[in-house]
């Protein structure tokens, strides 16, 4: 299905809020329309939101036709995720959403507007044997009271994302028992994803022990500099409301735009 024509804000932006439409269809085991945009489903990850939500940014749709699809759609999950990628479309959206029960959450898409970063600190590629036990100790530390097979399934649909671009790599900075800092455990993680000229950087956390020591700020110029190699617009996206969107202007990034999520559980 293609996006509709016209629809997109213009420049960086346009080519930021693309490459995650993109991202979300590649990754998805399902596609189905919804006004103004479409919504992707994963039946492997039923708990997960980014994988099991709609995605809308065209046109003027109506608040009642997109509850409804979100209803519809997202039957058979204990959720309901409706993202609208225009700024304008999802302000208008949002008295009708929240008289509907959603929490709403506003978004900041960010480019990186800074120098690249000139010997940067190393980062280490991971792969999924040692990145799983990572996120499963993570998404614990974050969701303690949460089932073990919840733990897993957030986990796991880090599989799915290999799926999203041309290039999808994992990053991870150690806390390190000696001077050297290449023996301690993951501290710092991020994923990146290359692909047309565009790199998103996503999921960047560090984990409880290890916060307040740098290790972001040493992780994101090191991915800094290795996604300047083949992209020319380097884009993350920040919710607007907390402090890590102020860390991101420090390192050089500057706003775009805006887009809103509403979320029902």
């Amino acid at each position: 299905m293609g996006e509709p024509a016209g629809a997109a804000p213009p420049g960086d932006l346009a080519r930021a809020i693309g490459f995650t439409h993109a991202f979300a269809r590649r990754r998805a085991s399902v596609e189905v329309p919804v006004p103004g945009g479409f919504a992707v489903l994963d039946d492997r990850f039923p708990g997960s939101y980014d994988d099991n939500k709609l995605i809308v940014w065209s046109g003027d749709p109506d608040a009642g036709e997109l509850l409804r699809a979100a209803d519809e759609v997202l039957a058979e999950r204990a959720h309901r995720l409706v993202c609208v990628d225009d700024d304008r479309l999802g302000t208008t959206l949002a008295p009708a959403f929240a008289a509907a029960g959603y929490e709403h959450e506003t978004n900041l898409i960010m480019a990186y507007r800074g120098g690249i970063p000139h010997d940067p600190p190393p980062a280490d590629r991971l792969e999924l044997p040692e990145l799983l036990p990572v996120l499963r100790r993570d998404w614990r530390q974050v969701l303690p009271q949460a089932p073990d097979d919840v733990i897993d399934g957030l986990a796991r649909r880090v599989e799915r994302r290999l799926r999203g671009a041309g290039m999808v790599g994992f990053r991870g900075v150690r806390a390190g028992d000696g001077e050297d800092g290449e023996d301690g455990e993951i501290a710092a993680r991020a994923d990146l994803y290359v692909d047309g000229g565009v790199a998103q950087i996503e999921s960047v956390f560090t984990g409880e022990p290890h916060r307040g020591k740098g290790h972001a700020r040493a992780l994101m110029t090191a991915l800094l500099a290795e996604a300047a190699e083949t992209a020319e617009l380097i884009f993350l996206v920040a919710d607007e409301a907390d402090w890590p969107k102020d860390f991101y202007g420090r390192l050089g990034f500057e706003p775009l735009g805006s887009t809103h999520a509403f979320l029902r559980v």
